[in-house]
């Protein structure tokens, strides 16, 4: 009776390995894409050659949208994706607190798509107005940067304002309620205020930051597929160039996806930056750059080394850029 006790809990114990084997396996050929409403994955998405290039090599792609950067790399952080993009702000915040990733590639500045927006009919006319004011942002996003070096351009310390922190539909909301004095967004919600509620410009990035978009990965994913992250670069790089040179054709297709007017779409589209490439020294230093601030802010807890946090591509991947 033992004998055949024991052999029962053997078979079980086998088909539970055999399945949580199976479950493993299948988690390996899935790669997790992270996205926000708008942007070049928002395209690769909709096109589907990712789909067919990686089908070849046995891998299925699953698409989980994220309404903000940091959003997107906490799920980086807790496993429930392997890949995303995000702007340059983010990732800082996300390696602060001990996320385990590693930048990709970039996509060149857009300084133009991020912005200090104020109502129409503020009394608000230059940034060193804002001292005292309460400004909304979304903490720890691409536009927390831009808030830091626009005060700084205009004599004004970080503390001289009130920080609102909420995401952009709630931040929206609280601007249109002028609850708060100034909103600090990206497209295509800076887009969308400034056609829908006459939101004017205070200050957009050109001059004080480049906004760069990142593409971030989990360590792991990065260092076990490389070849998946080589054709990942290489489709959003040839959607990217795709879609500067065809701005009214993106414009059809991505207005619907994202539930924006075609206006207000293709004003995002035009200010974003294309064409994904691997990091520069150059790149990294302005990174590095954004991380220092931070850190003498106290908006982070500790000094950052982005160097160490950044892919290198295995010399076959490299050579094919």
């Amino acid at each position: 009776m033992r004998t055949v006790i024991l052999r029962r809990g053997l078979v079980a114990l086998f088909a539970a390995a055999v399945t949580f084997g199976a479950i493993t396996q299948a988690q390996a050929e899935t790669l997790r894409i992270g996205y926000q409403k708008y942007g070049t994955l928002v395209l690769l998405k909709a096109k589907g050659t990712l789909e067919k290039r990686l089908a070849a090599q046995g891998v299925d792609v699953q698409w989980t949208e994220f309404p903000g950067g940091p959003q997107l790399l906490e799920g980086l952080n807790v496993g429930s994706i392997d890949f995303g993009v995000t702007g340059e702000t983010p990732p800082v915040f996300a390696q602060a607190a001990g996320a385990d990733l590693l930048y990709v590639a970039y996509e060149p500045p857009a300084p133009h798509s991020e912005a200090i927006l104020v109502p129409k009919d503020s009394a608000i006319k230059s940034v060193q107005d804002l001292k005292g004011k309460k400004v909304v942002l979304n903490k720890g996003s691409n536009v927390h940067y831009l808030l830091v070096r626009a005060l700084e351009d205009a004599g004004l310390k970080y503390t001289d304002i009130q920080t609102v922190f909420l995401p952009p539909a709630d931040a929206r909301a609280a601007f249109e309620r002028g609850s708060v004095d100034a909103w600090v967004i990206w497209d295509p919600y800076q887009a969308a205020a400034e056609q829908q509620l006459q939101a004017r410009t205070l200050r957009d990035g050109q001059g004080i930051v480049d906004n760069h978009q990142f593409y971030l990965a989990t360590k792991p994913y990065a260092q076990k597929n490389p070849e998946v992250i080589k054709t990942l670069v290489e489709e959003v790089r040839a959607v990217g160039e795709w879609s500067k040179a065809n701005p009214e054709d993106v414009t059809k297709q991505v207005s619907p996806l994202i539930g924006l007017p075609a206006d207000i779409t293709l004003t995002s589209m035009k200010r974003q930056g294309y064409g994904a490439l691997f990091l520069t020294p150059e790149v990294v230093a302005a990174q590095q750059k954004i991380a220092d601030t931070f850190y003498q802010l106290k908006l982070i807890p500790k000094p950052l080394s982005i160097k160490d946090v950044i892919w290198t591509p295995p010399a076959a991947v490299a050579q094919a850029q």
